[in-house]
């Protein structure tokens, strides 16, 4: 009992499974929610462009900061090689002015003047390493940026053809539902299945009017019409042969000027001979 309830729930959700795929079926057919659906679906791929765009102007502006960063550390790099150049030109004076006093190379060494520009030219060369090496590790992300905006920018544009071609799918899928439509419809209507209304309607009112002919048909029957109506036509064609007859007979051509004219020829040959 309760598997065949079972089977019993079972099928009525198939049919209504069936009427509801049936149904939507038609309702995705109708020309009007087609435009609708495709109209949705373009609005989702501009929305998703629009996005991804920027995405891809989040790069951009990454990129010219980096850029930015590459252009103050070169101005930098330039700054501490000049002042590197110039330690090391202080250096030489103090070197000189010492050796022209005596000085030793431990002296020289050891003074305060030469420690300062030694100080001075190692500390810029190493800030001038690192910002050579920071330089060198911005242009590589910038080159990166570069390949990846690049590529994001194509993908960019295949998005938009598909856009373009999903507007212009739109139109001939729907040119296309309403050209099938009436196809079926004159095929249905050629072939006697047509469910039109105003063709059924047309059916009942040229029944209408083949019943209505009947009726008077009947009723002139009934009523004596007809027959007066063939009595008139006999008495008229009687009253015309009537006057063609008078009309031939003035002019000869009647019956009793043809019958005449066999007799006054034989009068005219006299009796006859007896053989």
């Amino acid at each position: 009992m309760i598997l065949a309830i079972f089977r019993w729930v079972k099928a009525l959700g198939y049919l209504m499974t069936g009427r509801m795929d049936a149904a939507r079926r038609s309702i995705d057919s109708d020309p009007h929610v087609m435009r609708a659906k495709y109209d949705e679906i373009v609005r989702d791929k501009v929305n998703q462009i629009h996005t991804y765009k920027q995405a891809v102007a989040g790069l951009i502006a990454q990129q010219e900061q980096k850029m930015a960063k590459v252009k103050s550390q070169t101005e930098e790099v330039s700054q501490l090689e000049r002042l590197k150049a110039g330690a090391l030109a202080k250096a030489k004076q103090t070197v000189a002015r010492l050796q022209a006093a005596g000085k030793t190379k431990e002296q020289v060494q050891e003074d305060v003047d030469y420690k300062k520009c030694l100080a001075a030219y190692n500390d810029f060369s190493t800030t001038l390493v690192e910002k050579q090496d920071h330089i060198a590790e911005n242009e590589r992300d910038i080159a990166s940026y570069t390949k990846s905006i690049g590529d994001h920018k194509i993908q960019l544009q295949h998005l938009l053809r598909d856009v373009d071609k999903l507007k212009s799918e739109a139109a001939e899928a729907v040119a296309a539902v309403i050209t099938s439509r009436q196809e079926k419809d004159i095929a249905d209507l050629l072939s006697g299945i047509s469910q039109d209304r105003s063709s059924e309607e047309l059916q009942r009112m040229r029944q209408l009017r083949d019943e209505l002919k009947a009726e008077a048909r009947i009723s002139k029957e009934l009523s004596g019409t007809d027959t007066r109506v063939q009595e008139a036509e006999f008495l008229d064609y009687a009253r015309k042969t009537s006057a063609s007859s008078e009309f031939d007979a003035l002019l000869g051509l009647g019956e009793s000027a043809t019958a005449e004219k066999p007799r006054s020829e034989a009068a005219e040959k006299g009796p006859a001979l007896p053989e």
